[in-house]
C-alpha cells in the first residue's frame, strides 16, 4: 500500500475506536462498557490491518492483541493509542525505510546462498534459489505499489498471483519497463525449468547471468 492510502485505512480506524466509545455506558455496579458488537468490529479489523503492515510477532500487533481485549472504554483507548502510534511512524516515513533494510538484508544474505552454491558447482540448486528470491521480490514491489497478490480462481476462492502475472502486473504499472518484464520472464522460465528436472535445457553460464541480473534488479529497485 501506498502511504497515503495507509493513512487512510488508520485513520478510518481511528475513527471507529471513537465510534466505539461513543456506545460508553455506566455498568450497573461499577465500571463502563461499550458495544460489544462495534468492540469485536474494532478490534478485528485493527488486528488485521497491523497483521498485513507488519505481522503477528511485531510488537504493535501483541500489544494490541494482548491489551484491546474487552469491551471497555479503557482498553479501546488504548487500541486507539497504539493506532495513532502507528500513524506517527508511517507520516514519518519509518515504516517503509525500516521493511526496506528488512528485505534488502534478506535478500542480500539469500543472495551470498546462491552465489556460494554457484561456485561449488551446484547450478540446479542455485537457479532454484535465485528464481525464488526474484519471485518474493516481485511480490514486495507490489506490496510496495499497491498491487494486489492475490486473485480468484473459478471457484471464487483467492488464490496467490503466479510470479508471471506479477511481473505483467508491475510492468504494467510502470514499476520498471518492458525490458526488465522482458529479463525478469526468462529468468523465470529459467528457475522452472530447474524446478522441474530439466537441467540439460540451461547451463551454469545462463544461471551466472540470472544471478547478476536478479542481484542487479534487487538493488536497482530498492534505491
Amino acid at each position: 500500500m501506498k502511504t497515503e492510502d495507509l493513512l487512510k485505512r488508520v485513520d478510518l480506524l481511528i475513527e471507529k475506536a471513537s465510534e466505539v466509545l461513543s456506545t460508553r455506558r455506566p455498568r450497573q455496579y461499577v465500571g463502563e462498557y461499550v458495544s460489544e458488537e462495534l468492540f469485536n468490529e474494532f478490534r478485528t479489523t485493527s488486528l488485521s490491518f497491523l497483521d498485513k503492515l507488519f505481522n503477528k510477532d511485531h510488537s504493535y500487533y501483541t500489544e494490541f492483541n494482548d491489551k484491546v481485549y474487552k469491551s471497555e472504554p479503557t482498553t479501546i483507548e488504548i487500541g486507539r493509542g497504539i493506532l495513532l502510534a502507528v500513524k506517527t511512524e508511517i507520516e514519518d516515513g519509518w515504516l517503509f525505510q525500516l521493511k526496506d533494510f528488512i528485505s534488502a538484508e534478506i535478500f542480500s544474505n539469500f543472495l551470498e546462498m546462491a552465489e556460494y552454491l554457484l561456485k561449488e558447482g551446484y547450478k540446479d540448486a542455485a537457479a532454484v534459489m535465485i528464481g525464488s528470491i526474484l519471485e518474493e521480490h516481485l511480490r514486495q514491489l507490489c506490496y510496495k505499489n499497491t498491487i494486489e497478490t492475490t486473485t480468484l480462481d473459478k471457484n471464487d476462492i483467492q488464490k496467490p498471483k503466479k510470479a508471471d502475472l506479477l511481473n505483467s502486473d508491475l510492468s504494467n504499472a510502470s514499476v520498471y519497463n518492458k525490458l526488465d518484464q522482458k529479463n525478469i520472464t526468462a529468468w523465470l522460465d529459467l528457475r522452472n525449468k530447474a524446478a522441474h528436472g530439466k537441467y540439460s535445457e540451461y547451463n551454469e553460464e545462463q544461471v551466472n547471468s540470472m544471478y547478476r541480473g536478479v542481484a542487479e534488479l534487487i538493488v536497482r529497485l530498492n534505491s
